[in-house]
């Protein structure tokens, strides 16, 4: 396994989360990718998209049938702008790159916005800090081990 997924795993284990990281055989840097490999839905794939939020990273996690509605996150977060981050400003802010960012590992804690339509699915698959490596998970551990805040982003 990745040195950074397993990184995560330890992550995940000290926080209590029983899932484990697994392995995909073949890249997922979408949530189709992702979905096809697992015999899940879309929308039960927990997108990690990282966005500069006033110059602060924000991490939206994310159903993977959805788009966020930046506009409509920065007018409730009160900020003035929210952009996709590009993989440098990614990098530097989870230490991970893009199609594998996990929702947890990163340097230091990202503001967290968990979308609400989660909910929606008994088992969301999460990104485990490589773009091969996925976790289970669900809507209310997702909020609790990023310590996030539910959110309707689409």
């Amino acid at each position: 396994m990745h040195k950074t997924a397993e990184y995560v795993a330890s992550q995940l284990a000290a926080l209590g989360v029983e899932g484990r990281v697994r392995e995909l055989a073949q890249p997922a840097p979408t949530a189709a990718t992702a979905a096809a490999q697992l015999g899940c839905a879309v929308g039960a794939i927990a997108n990690s998209l990282l966005f500069s939020a006033d110059g602060e990273p924000l991490l939206v996690l994310t159903s993977g049938a959805h788009r966020v509605d930046t506009a409509k996150v920065a007018a409730e977060l009160g900020v003035a702008k929210i952009r996709r981050a590009d993989p440098d400003f990614v990098y530097a802010s989870t230490g991970q790159r893009i199609g594998g960012v996990a929702p947890i590992g990163h340097p230091k804690p990202v503001r967290t916005l968990v979308d609400v339509a989660l909910r929606s699915y008994d088992t969301v698959w999460a990104a485990a800090g490589h773009v091969h490596t996925v976790f289970p998970t669900t809507f209310d551990e997702l909020v609790r081990i990023t310590s996030g805040t539910p959110a309707d982003v689409s």
